[in-house]
Order: structure tokens, then sequence, then C-alpha cells
């Protein structure tokens, strides 16, 4: 054959054999390129995309006629089982698709077999091979590729390929700048000939791309997201809307953060806090990760700290591909710097509403104060820049950070704070505190145990006190002194503590006197700090049961004057009965102070609280005869 005659059959039509060892790639593509089939839709609106975004730079530097608006269409028959994929982009000639088309793609293919073939992993990082257009056999019989190139001369061609290495190039009839790519949606696929499906899968994974996408003539996407948009810009209810837009029938968000940056690297996104309405929401709706406008995962926990899963939004990292894989969000540096500036971002946010929206910020805290507090004991930088606005509520009926309570109580309390776990079962102890004008802080999360240990940890100085665990010196008449009342040289708190041991039948119970400035408790229970706090790690770790410790001190107030009464009734004789049930009288309701009582000890409680009804009226009775 001549030369002009090879010429000739050129120009009509090429038929050619994909060089590769493999025999036939698309089992292996199919196999390994994606482990979801409906990243095609994906693979192809992006393809279109960059086309379009290709001949837009180039018509700023030359003349390009005929170029149609931006648009992508999505043309589906399902009687023809095709879905037609049309952009309006640079398209293609015909030495353009043999090199991009058929030699790069296959020699990458080849790459890629050889580096991936037999590992168990999928979703491996297949953008950097170039296999993107190729996802299109994952659910096709036949492709084709109908395209004109921008460029002045061109011919438009048609390519054509079964799945097998063989593919054909003929000249086609089209007429407009830009690509069509033609699928022929094989029987086990056809699936995705549902128009209401590719709609779903557009507003997925290409709502937010910047070019508008139809589908059967009709516009699907949102194209201007509200994270490419200046902070200084948006207002409240654009972050509101785009937020119900994102996560629709939730409840509003109670906070958000803007992210621009770009330098040193490239981030842009919305973070919302949400409203948790139930504990299982705290892993729902996690935030969506986005690739120039083009969503790659609806779970970014590789690249978001752990303590904040929970929130929801967006981020777009541009450099971060398409197909990634677990490992390499995981291992990348960039990936690392992301999630670093996350966490600076929220900090100043909480550091933002603590400062200049503090009614705000009080008002949001039990809902944000776990996750906030997590992360603290989880990240050096976080606990560093939000340590000073964490928030208690206090005895005094306010919101108080712990350096504004330090400096309030210094004069009292020097270092310590006095806190308080249980509001409702520990309500003797505050009301102890409160009649002598002591601040009580309450921890009432189940993470608060841990947490005061972790900032014992963090400033050894400071030292978190439960009000049941020690009896503060400023609740003491420390001048009170207790004088000897017999012949053993015992003074009257020696005989209260043999009173009480010898009624309550308890050689081990340890038994304190104190003269408490409240006449109105006659005794009660301590905890040691420890004990206090090894039971609630294992509630806490258990998921509601405690151990149950004896190591615990009755304190009996010798200022009170039902102690006073039961030494004089001792000391007549002629009571011991009264005696006795008075004794355990006062030590069970030192008991469900701390609400200890279990309910062999409560059905004891009320017959003896009914006894002591009785004699007691009975000795009104007598006294008014």
């Amino acid at each position: 054959m001549s030369n002009n005659e090879k010429g000739k059959k050129r120009k009509t039509e090429i038929t050619g054999e994909i060089s590769i060892h493999t025999e036939n790639i698309f089992p292996i593509i199919k196999k390994w390129l994606y482990s979801e089939h409906e990243i095609f839709l994906r693979e192809l609106v992006s393809n279109g995309f960059d086309a379009i975004t290709k001949l837009q730079q180039i018509a700023t530097r030359e003349k390009v006629e005929n170029v149609a608006p931006p648009k992508i269409n999505i043309q589906i028959d399902a009687e023809k089982k095709t879905i037609i994929f049309s952009d309006t982009g640079l398209g293609l000639d015909v030495r353009e698709v043999e090199k991009y088309i058929t030699q790069i793609a296959f020699s990458s293919a080849e790459e890629f077999v050889k580096k991936f073939e037999g590992k168990d992993e999928k979703n491996q990082i297949i953008g950097h091979f170039g296999l993107g257009f190729y996802s299109s056999f994952m659910v096709s019989d036949l492709v084709e590729i109908r395209s004109k190139s921008y460029k002045q001369g061109s011919k438009p061609i048609l390519w054509s390929c079964d799945g097998s290495t063989k593919y054909t190039i003929k000249v086609s009839n089209r007429k407009e700048i830009g690509t069509d790519v033609i699928l022929h949606i094989s029987e086990e696929s056809k699936e995705f000939l549902d128009v209401e499906r590719i709609k779903g899968l557009v507003k997925k994974y290409m709502n937010f791309l910047p070019v508008e996408i139809q589908v059967n003539g009709e516009k699907v996407n949102d194209d201007s997201p509200l994270w490419v948009q200046a902070p200084n810009e948006t207002k409240d209810e654009d972050y509101k809307t785009f937020y119900n837009k994102m996560y629709p029938f939730s409840a509003e968000p109670l906070f958000w953060i803007h992210l621009n940056v770009d330098y040193p690297f490239n981030l842009k996104g919305i973070l919302y806090f949400p409203k948790v309405m139930h504990e299982l929401d705290a892993n729902k709706n996690a935030v969506k990760l986005y690739c120039k406008q083009v969503f790659v995962s609806d779970d970014a926990k590789d690249v978001m700290p752990e303590f904040l899963t929970l929130l929801q939004g967006a981020i777009d990292c541009p450099e971060i591909p398409l197909n990634v894989s677990r490992s390499y969000l995981q291992n990348d540096p960039y990936v690392r710097k992301i999630s670093k500036h996350i966490i600076k971002k929220v900090a100043d946010k909480l550091n933002q509403l603590y400062k200049k929206d503090r009614s705000h910020f009080e008002s949001i805290w039990a809902d944000i104060s776990p996750f906030i507090k997590y992360g603290m004991m989880q990240n050096d930088d976080f606990y560093s820049k939000v340590k000073d606005i964490i928030i208690f509520e206090s005895s005094k009926g306010e919101k108080t950070s712990i350096p504004d309570y330090l400096a309030r109580n210094d004069a009292k309390m020097k270092d310590k704070v006095l806190y308080c776990t249980d509001k409702e079962g520990q309500a003797t102890y505050v009301s102890l505190c409160k009649e002598q004008g002591l601040e009580v802080l309450f921890l009432q999360g189940l993470i608060d145990t841990h947490f005061v240990q972790f900032l014992e940890s963090k400033d050894e100085k400071v030292k978190y006190v439960s009000i049941d665990s020690e009896v503060s010196d400023l609740l003491v008449n420390e001048a009170e002194k207790t004088e000897v009342i017999d012949e053993d040289n015992k003074t009257a708190d020696d005989r209260l503590v043999e009173i009480f041991k010898q009624e309550l039948n308890d050689d081990k119970l340890k038994i304190e006197v104190k003269s408490l400035k409240s006449e109105s408790i006659p005794c009660m229970i301590l905890e040691a700090e420890y004990v206090k706090r090894i039971k609630s790690m294992s509630y806490f770790m258990k998921g509601g049961s405690a151990p149950t410790f004896d190591d615990f001190t009755l304190v009996i107030n010798s200022n009170s004057g039902l102690v006073k009464d039961i030494l004089a009734l001792n000391e007549g004789g002629s009571k011991k009965n009264l005696v006795s049930r008075l004794c355990h009288h006062v030590f069970d309701l030192a008991k469900m102070s701390k609400q200890q009582l279990s309910g062999e000890q409560m059905q004891a409680f009320v017959t003896r609280s009914t006894e002591l009804m009785a004699a007691l009226s009975q000795l009104n009775l007598g006294r008014r005869k």
C-alpha cells in the first residue's frame, strides 16, 4: 500500500490494539478500579468539567470560535440503554484520542495492575494513574467518544471500544466543539438507566461543581456552594440556609466556622457544630470531603481530628486526589496540616464566642462540653487554646471558668476547687458549704471525673476536692474544745465515738467527731477522694455499674442538738433503746444524703421512723397529762 493510500485510510478509520501484556485489562479495571460502580458518573462529569475549564483558560489567551456556554448534560435513554455525557469543553482530535485515551491510560493501567494486583485493599489512589475515564467500562458493554476539538481545521472523531483491547477511530458528524461520551449500559447495570437515580448521584457527587449540570435537559446541581464565598460577605441566614440544604430536617446548628485558607495550603469549607438530639447522633452525617467542589467522600474522619467527628459540613481540599485510600489520608503530611488548622479554627471560634457572645456560649455549653473536654484530653494544642474558657455551673447560680473561680475564692480556698458530681444526691453537702459562703462547682457529665484528674495533671498547683471527701476547715469551729466528762479522762467526742460504734455494732467503722458551724446536720459520710474517682471511672467505663466500697468515714457533728441529746440520753442510762434507734437513724440519714441505702436498709429505716414517731407522740401525750 502506498503512503497516499495509507493517509486516506487514516482519515476515514483507524483500528488498533492496546499494547499491553494483560490479555484483557477491563476485568481487572472492573474489579480493582472502584468499590462502587456509581463512581463512573463522578469521573465522567469531572472529565467534562476539566475540559470546560481548560477551554475557558485557552480562550483568555487566543481566539476560539463557536464556544458554547459551559454546560454538562447527561442524557438517558432507557429504551436504547444508553447514557450520554455531553460537555462544551475543548474537545479531542484524533492524535489526542490516541495519546490520552489509548496509550497513556492503558500503560498506566498496566502499572496499576502490577502495583495492586493481589492486594486486598479497595479504593487505592486511582486518580494518579489517569484511569478515571475507564470507570465507564464498569457499567457498559460498549463505550464511544464523539468529539470535536477547538483547534482550527481539526476533524470530529468517533472512538469506540467494546471492553476488549481493540478499538476503532472514525470521522464523526459532530459539529459543535466538545465531547460526548456514550455508554451502552450492560444488563447488570441497567439500574443506572433510571433518571431519578442519576439525578440523585449528581446531587451526591457533583452538586457543588461550578458548572451547570443537566439531566435530560433539567438543571440538577447547585453550582455555587457557600464555602467559595468570602466570609465577610456571608450572613448568618446564608449559613443556616446552606446547612438546611446539606442536612434537611435537622435542628438549627449551634455555631459554624468558615474555612478560607490560601497559604501555606489550600483549604475551604464550612464546619457546623450540630445540635445533638441523642447520643446516637454523635457520629451521624459526618463532614463531607470535596476536591475542587467534586464530592470525594461523606466520611472525612481521617481528615478531621477524632474529637471533632461530630462536626457536620464540608471541606474542600484541592490537593487531595479524587480517589483516595484511608492509608493515604492517615499518613499524608498535607492532611495532618489540615487537621491541625481545623483544631486551631475551632479553638479560635470558641474563644470568640466566650469573649464576645458569652450568653450564647453558655446556652450551648451543655451540648458542646463533652466534646471540648475530650478534645482537650486528646490534643495538647487544643487544651492550651481553650483551657481558660471551660465553664462549670456554680452554686452561686452562674457559670464560671476555673481561673475566675480561683480568683474569687483565693482568700478562702487558695488553689483548691470544691466540686460536686451529684447535685441532688449531695444536696446536704452543698447546703452546708453554701451556709458558710463556700462556692461549689457542679461537675455532672460522665467524663468530668476523668477530666478533673486530667486538669490536675496539667496544673499540679490546683487541687480538686469533692465536697463529700473531706471537711474543710472553714466548716469547723476550731476554737471549740471538747471537755473531759468522766473519770477515765475521756472527752465528749470520745464518748460519742464509743456510743456509735457500740450501737451500730461495727468496730471497723471509721468515726470522727467534728464541731461543724452548722447545727442542722447530725452526721455526714465522707468518702476518700481516690475512692470516689475509682467509683466514678468504673461507672463511666462499665456504663452505669459502679463498685461498692466500704472505705468511708462517719463524721459526727458535736454541734448538733440531736447529737448532744443522744449523748445526754446515753449518760442517763434509762433510754438505751431510744439511743440505739437514734444512732441507727442518723447513720441512715447520712447514707440517704449519698443515696446509699439498700432495699433492706430502707425498709428498716421506715420501720424505725414509725417507731420513733410513735415514741415521740406518746411522750407528748404523757406531758399533756
